[in-house]
């Protein structure tokens, strides 16, 4: 009798087992496996998802890319400054002419130009507006096109034109109201303005001076500046820091401050799952697994970190997996895959730069899944076996 209720408890616990070795894969996780993640692009790949691993090589890659879009490889650091004429703003005209005076005699005598002949006679048009064709009307010229001229090359179109019907005509063109070259600033400065441009060559921080300074702290605030279709952005700590950010403005600029608390998500085998803020300026992956409380010692695989972010296609040249897939946007679905169990991958994970909206993830080590069956498997065989001894 007791080696058949031996039996019965030996068949009821190899049962047991084996129900829930074979159910193992259901047990729950907070994700997937490194194993599962390194899987992600089998089948073809129809998603067009790449796994890259985090090198040196790489982590400069992406580095040079981000210089490669700052402020002054973007914009220029030239601090030639022509003031072109544009609509709305009023010029004011000078001609003089030497005597006799024939064309416009009835002016005063004047010798105050530089260059003007003794005796020379000036005559001052009206103040006139840019009108909406980028026109100004001149005496015996008609119509002169202004827009898109320096008041320096106005004056000699003008003066050109008189040529054949004055006496040795000279011209000084003024720009009496602008009302076209401004930079106008916006965004979460303490008051939004247009600032006049002026041959000083203002700068991007001129022009946050002028409206009054940001109104977060330096290190969450992004500057981003239009310039026609040409749209770059930069921390402001960076600027501040880096004079060669602090590039001369242009005409029509839109200057932007951007209060933007920049995060990534961490999740998995980490210290703690949830979003974290970092500074505009960024941080490394090194400082990311620091802020997110490290990898877990108890069930972190610590060859399973991988960065997932979506990437621009021109960000790495050679991607592993072609041809390259892209998402609605443009971008590039992107595993980074790094192994901190090579001494080297911290040296790299200094240099490695995370991107807003980066998710962190550690996937469990093996030997914790199997411990969570085994674990599973203890929790139901014990009270059986139990059961089994008791009616015995």
């Amino acid at each position: 009798m007791q080696s058949l209720y031996r039996g019965v408890g030996l068949a009821v616990l190899i049962g047991v087992m084996s129900g829930l070795g074979a159910c193992s894969s259901w047990i729950s996780n907070s994700g997937p496996s490194r194993a599962q993640v390194n899987d992600a692009v089998a089948g073809g790949n129809p998603n067009g998802i790449q796994i890259v691993d985090v090198t040196d090589s790489v982590a400069r890659t992406l580095y040079a890319e981000r210089n490669n879009a700052d402020f002054s490889s973007v914009l220029g650091t030239s601090t030639a400054f022509q003031q072109q004429l544009g609509v709305g703003d009023t010029v004011e005209v000078s001609i003089w002419e030497a005597p006799p005076a024939t064309l416009f005699g009835g002016g005063a005598a004047d010798t105050s130009s530089v260059g003007a002949p003794s005796g020379a006679r000036v005559t001052t048009l009206p103040s006139q507006i840019v009108d909406g064709s980028g026109d100004i009307s001149v005496p015996f010229v008609g119509a002169v096109r202004a827009a898109g001229r320096t008041p320096s090359q106005l004056q000699a179109y003008i003066a050109e034109r008189l040529k054949n019907i004055a006496h040795d005509p000279q011209v000084l063109v003024r720009l009496a109201k602008n009302e076209t070259s401004y930079v106008t600033v916006v965004g979460d400065v303490s008051a939004s303005t247009r600032m006049p441009l002026s041959a000083r060559g203002e700068r991007v921080l001129d022009a946050l001076a002028t409206a009054g300074g940001v109104k977060q702290p330096v290190d969450k605030i992004m500057i981003q500046v239009t310039r026609g279709d040409t749209v770059a952005a930069e921390p402001l700590q960076r600027v501040i820091r880096d004079p060669r950010q602090n590039v001369p403005l242009k005409a029509g600029d839109v200057v932007t401050a951007l209060f933007q608390p920049y995060s990534f998500t961490a999740l998995g085998a980490t210290g703690k799952n949830e979003e974290i803020n970092f500074e505009a300026q960024g941080i490394t992956l090194a400082q990311a697994l620091a802020r997110s409380g490290g990898l877990d010692d108890s069930r972190a695989n610590a060859r399973g970190v991988f960065i997932f972010r979506f990437e621009d296609p021109q960000a790495l040249k050679n991607w592993p997996d072609q041809p390259v897939r892209t998402t609605v946007d443009g971008k590039v679905p992107v595993i980074y895959r790094i192994d901190l169990r090579d001494p080297n991958s911290f040296f790299v994970a200094q240099s490695f730069m995370m991107d807003n909206r980066d998710l962190l993830y550690v996937s469990n080590a093996p030997v914790t899944e199997m411990q969570k069956v085994l674990n599973l498997v203890f929790s139901v065989v014990y009270p059986v076996v139990n059961g089994v001894q008791t009616f015995k």
